[in-house]
């Protein structure tokens, strides 16, 4: 199974109090957009992908645009409001990878696993959870929250979800991955978030130089 992806990157960003954008924000050397769409292109069950831009990500829609990238291009009326808009104008009646701008860690790999996963599930949504405590302990931030089963968890925005079922009302029958993998713990939402996970990714990259 391969499915289409989007790249949601038309956020004001405003837990991180920027002066620009949140994709462009430099994360080990380049933007954290760049991250993203470096995940997106190494999994091998993403069949293609749309970066996902609004009138609140001007530079970043230009970037995409000058590194002849796929765009869709929403009003910015809030996150699931641009999630209808993509998935509408790019014609994707069927399952949807979802992926957040502001997961450097990301991997194919586990992009992947993820699809894996939503393909014996037999369910209409599949979302990505860490467990709270996981990012309490890393003195990450904890923004968004959901419940699955009965305990809350932190929203990672990896998602998958039927294109056909976007207009639907009420709750989608969905399945959940919970996970500590570094790909989705390091969610950037606040400037403390920034800092430790580029220092945690440094301290990777020496582990396994050595």
């Amino acid at each position: 199974m391969k499915v289409p992806a989007l790249i949601m990157a038309g956020g004001k960003g405003k837990r991180m109090e920027l002066t620009g954008e949140k994709p462009l924000l430099p994360f080990m050397g380049k933007p954290l957009i760049e991250h993203a769409v470096d995940a997106a292109r190494s999994a091998r069950k993403v069949s293609k992908f749309f970066v996902v831009t609004s009138p609140n990500t001007p530079g970043t829609e230009a970037k995409c645009i000058s590194d002849g990238l796929p765009i869709i291009k929403t009003n910015g009326r809030g996150y699931h409001d641009d999630l209808g808009q993509a998935i509408l104008k790019a014609h994707l009646p069927c399952p949807v990878l979802v992926i957040p701008s502001d997961l450097p860690a990301l991997t194919g790999e586990f992009i992947d696993k993820v699809v894996s996963v939503f393909a014996k599930c037999k369910k209409d949504a599949l979302a990505v959870f860490v467990p709270i405590k996981a990012r309490e302990e890393l003195n990450l931030s904890v923004s968004s929250t959901d419940e699955y089963n009965g305990i809350m968890y932190a929203v990672s925005g990896v998602n998958i979800i039927n294109g056909a079922k976007i207009r639907n009302e009420g709750k989608i029958d969905t399945i959940a991955i919970i996970t500590e993998e570094i790909g989705v713990l390091l969610n950037i939402n606040t400037q403390n978030d920034l800092a430790i996970a580029e220092r945690i990714i440094k301290n990777k990259h020496k582990k396994s130089e050595k």
